[in-house]
């Protein structure tokens, strides 16, 4: 796979994500307690023998970049790096990413230099774990100038996907972005010509493209020509190629998310918690995802009833029962608390006890979660500080409300208390 470069676009500002996309990128939001978005299509790469990686953002692009340069340094004998590309102005170009296509055109003469045969193009919000290799391999094999990989789904999602039509031999014929009503009725195909049996097919009956395309080099370059003004692949390149150039699907079997929104992320992260089996599995040795190693110190457990939940490094758990829940990285949870169905995040550093005391004793709430509180359907972002006998239950059922000024939200019914954000002694939401 020397002969491949492959190009992670961090998206735009991430509103539908926000408020954990206030203070970081898209790829740079928390995951399962110790990783981060962008560690997933980065592992991928690297187990896929994929050394030569970019990254494009354009918004709070700093701990983006701190995490890849913490995290991925190959050996001075390997040409291997992660490398970001934040927007830019540029004597050809003043303004910012105006899609996926348009931030790849805008630093194609930097990929052009790289002498590669083929273009991956991945996203950065997605939960998966996929063989590029093998997918590349394919892509050369079929002779198709661009592949798109796709994977077989229900009607009930597919109007939230870009469908496409096949013919026997899997090549592209037809596009439709999001599709509803008669027109998503027309996009229906026959699945079992990408290997699905008879009763896998009548359940998903659609092709659902997955964002995830490999373009041969001169394809990608004379179609960024061809349509200079077209700034998206997947909704105006792509479906205007498919005519004129070889356009293969490739079929991706396996579990596979798009994390895109507040309630996805947190459906994605407390599935990881299922038993005997979760969805997505950290543990496979052969195929690893890598994150920063930070040397924390085990998490330490002091009398606490705790179901379903995962655990990340360096917490102090005291007097305290979770359930069906993921922690971050130096998570503290305080005497007397219940926490249901939600994900900490836990903090980038440990508040020393004499420094906890002082904030006490000047009636400030230390980081962590205080005695007497009780979490359930939330989200915390990173150092929150939330008080003694809070309750964050959404006691109204409300479905959105942006209370920024009090340092949460609401998305989907949801809690979400913002990072760094404070919620007083006795709240009650």
């Amino acid at each position: 796979m020397k002969n491949v470069l492959a190009i992670i676009l961090g998206g735009g500002a991430g509103t539908r994500l926000y408020p954990l996309t206030k203070l970081r990128a898209k790829p740079a939001v928390p995951l399962a307690g110790k990783y981060r978005l962008i560690d997933i299509p980065v592992s991928n790469c690297i187990n896929s023998s994929i050394y030569k990686i970019y990254v494009l953002t354009q918004f709070n692009s700093a701990s983006l970049n701190r995490h890849l340069s913490r995290t991925y340094s190959f050996s001075g004998f390997h040409e291997g790096f992660v490398e970001v590309l934040a927007a830019q102005q540029t004597p050809e170009n003043s303004n910012w990413f105006q899609g996926t296509a348009d931030a790849v055109r805008q630093y194609m003469r930097l990929f052009e230099e790289w002498d590669v045969d083929d273009y991956l193009i991945l996203s950065g919000d997605h939960l998966y774990r996929m063989d590029y290799a093998d997918y590349v391999e394919r892509h050369r094999a079929s002779g198709a100038d661009i592949t798109l990989s796709v994977l077989p789904i229900d009607e009930k999602r597919a109007s939230d996907f870009g469908l496409i039509k096949i013919d026997n031999n899997g090549r592209i014929l037809d596009f439709s972005e999001k599709p509803k009503g008669d027109a998503l009725k027309q996009m229906a195909v026959d699945t079992t010509v990408l290997g699905l049996d008879a009763e896998q097919a009548k359940q998903n009956p659609y092709i659902a493209s997955m964002g995830i395309y490999v373009f041969k080099r001169e394809a990608l370059i004379r179609l960024l020509n061809e349509y200079a003004d077209c700034t998206d692949f997947g909704k105006e390149i792509i479906p205007a190629a498919a005519p004129q150039y070889k356009t293969q699907a490739y079929l991706f079997d396996g579990y596979w998310e798009d994390i895109g929104t507040i309630e996805a992320f947190y459906d994605a992260n407390l599935a990881l918690t299922q038993q005997p089996q979760p969805p997505f599995s950290f543990y496979d040795e052969k195929a690893p995802i890598y994150t920063r190693g930070r040397y924390l110190p085990p998490t330490k457990v002091l009398n606490c009833r705790i179901t379903d939940t995962m655990i990340g490094d360096g917490c102090i758990l005291k007097n305290c029962q979770i359930h069906h829940s993921v922690l971050g990285i130096r998570t503290r949870i305080e005497s007397n608390c219940n926490i249901q169905d939600s994900l900490i995040m836990g903090a980038d550093f440990y508040q020393q006890a004499d420094k906890r005391q002082a904030d006490i004793d000047k009636g400030i709430v230390p980081i962590g979660i205080g005695a007497n509180t009780t979490v359930r359907r939330a989200i915390i972002d990173k150092n929150a500080r939330i008080g003694r006998d809070v309750q964050l239950i959404n006691k109204d059922h409300v479905e959105e409300a942006q209370r920024e000024d009090q340092g949460f939200h609401i998305r989907s019914g949801i809690i979400v208390v913002i990072k760094n954000g404070t919620i007083p002694d006795g709240t009650i939401i």
